[in-house]
């Protein structure tokens, strides 16, 4: 039963490597994530929505026109919209407007807006490439541990095939006689414990593949496999190259969050002077055309107009000594609506008639409380000024720790590799003696079984140790702007 148990633990992981359909190199991962990330893409959306900010800050220079139109009816005593006299007639109307404007002066406030927008859009990008900075990141430190725990399960494979090996010969030597069959299940035990060990470091390396996958942005069921390079062969600075002092005057100037600060510093000045021109005075231009039509507006219909006769209005004219009396003619003739659009022998339509026209020049001078609003505004984009300026102290004081953190970090990580190294040689050759030892039937099966587990600790420690290391001189690299490079 425990034979079936490796064999189908060590079937389980090949499978689990080696059913995957593509392989991700590092610097594909990275990529992909730098696109697909989801706090990536968070970022990318707040920089196109800061894009549309500026973009509206541009057209804020354009005049402005709009149209307008309503359609109603009065009841009762109102004003006609057509003649602007009380009428009690009930009626329909239609109002038209045109109307617009635009800022002759403003003391400079929409071109510094559109410049404090466009700081804010570098600084925005700036976020956008540090969000793609701290995903590289963890993308590299997941890699490293899938690739750890994934040569933890080379060596717990390797550890079950040894300790397998040995409890077969110590089941012959039972059978004949020479071993107690103590021997026997402590290294079932033994067998049962180093499979445990294999079971732990395949799903630690399934956990890594995961946590790829998710900073990837993949389905969780899509298959995966990573690239496998040769450790020894990752090329890596000296420290001496490497020093806190260097690295960090490299890194202010080159790392996107030290970036967007300074460029918010610069949009926070550049609020200072949009808030200031809140003391001065704006002119502005602005015009408006409008009209109206109502359906009680008459007009005398042409073809109706006739003359009648004539009645004496009381006066006379004397021509050659003779009086004669003036008459008045005596007209008829029908009314007729005024449509909105048709022509009347010249009378026009109601929408020309009643068209009307102004322009106007408008002046506002800030006297009090304006003034003091904006006094009050003026002081705080100055303390905004001086937040940013903490900000970007604090931030950079954080990146010189992390930058001596780091580096203190890949001193320690190389002084344990190498001592590991001097650890992993001590532990297999106490393990060859003590195999031989035991082979010779003079040294107990629990001593050879702690030796054995004292090699399997070494082993995986110094691996530890070793993407430790290359972890943290890649984080020194990257502080330094060379990127991730495996």
């Amino acid at each position: 039963m425990l034979r079936k148990l490796i064999i189908l633990l060590t079937l389980a992981g090949s499978t689990t490597i080696a059913s995957a359909q593509e392989t991700w190199t590092l610097r594909r991962m990275v990529d992909h994530a730098m696109q697909q990330n989801i706090s990536v893409k968070q970022a990318d959306v707040q920089a196109r929505i800061q894009a549309l900010v500026l973009q509206q800050a541009k057209y804020n220079q354009l005049p402005s026109a709009s149209f307008g139109t309503g359609l109603g009816m009065q009841f009762g005593r109102s004003i006609d919209p057509t003649t602007n006299q009380f009428t009690t007639t009930q009626l329909l109307f239609n109002n038209l407007s045109v109307n617009g404007g635009i800022q002759l002066y403003n003391a400079g406030q929409i071109k510094n807006n559109i410049a404090y927008s466009a700081l804010l859009v570098q600084a925005s990008l700036a976020d956008k490439a540090k969000a793609a900075n701290d995903i590289a990141l963890s993308v590299c430190n997941f890699y490293l541990q899938a690739l750890a725990a994934r040569e933890q399960v080379k060596i717990s494979a390797v550890q079950i095939g040894q300790t397998k090996a040995q409890l077969d010969i110590t089941r012959k030597r039972v059978e004949a006689g020479n071993l107690p069959e103590l021997n026997v299940a402590e290294l079932e035990a033994q067998l049962a414990n180093d499979s445990s060990n294999y079971i732990t470091s395949e799903v630690n390396f399934q956990q890594a593949v995961l946590s790829l996958k998710a900073l990837l942005n993949l389905n969780m069921a899509e298959p995966f496999a990573i690239d496998t390079p040769s450790v020894n062969n990752i090329p890596l600075q000296g420290l001496l190259d490497l020093q806190p002092d260097y690295v960090y005057n490299l890194a202010r100037n080159n790392q996107p969050q030290q970036l967007g600060d300074s460029l918010r510093i610069a949009a926070a000045k550049q609020n200072i002077k949009i808030v200031r021109a809140g003391f001065y005075p704006t002119v502005s231009f602005g015009y408006n055309l409008t009209s109206a039509f109502a359906n009680t507006l008459k007009t005398i219909d042409p073809s109706s107009f006739a003359i009648t006769g004539a009645a004496p209005t009381g006066s006379f004219v004397t021509v050659g000594g003779t009086n004669y009396a003036v008459l008045e003619p005596t007209v008829a003739f029908k009314t007729m609506q005024r449509n909105f659009g048709q022509w009347w022998d010249g009378y026009g339509r109601q929408v020309d008639q009643n068209f009307r026209q102004s322009v106007a020049f408008q002046v506002n001078v800030p006297i009090f409380n304006n003034a003091n609003n904006t006094r009050i505004s003026y002081n705080r984009a100055k303390l905004d000024v001086q937040n940013q300026q903490l900000v970007q102290q604090g931030n950079l004081q954080k990146l010189q720790q992390d930058i001596y953190t780091a580096y203190t970090a890949a001193e320690a990580a190389m002084r344990r590799f190498y001592a590991g190294q001097k650890s992993v040689e001590s532990a297999q050759k106490a393990y060859e003696f003590a195999l031989k030892r035991y082979d010779a039937g003079l040294l107990p099966t629990i001593d050879l079984i702690t030796n054995q587990n004292n090699l399997l600790r070494a082993k995986l420690q110094q691996l530890n140790n070793q993407y430790d290391y290359i972890f943290r001189m890649k984080l020194l690299e990257f502080y330094k702007g060379q990127g991730l490079q495996l």
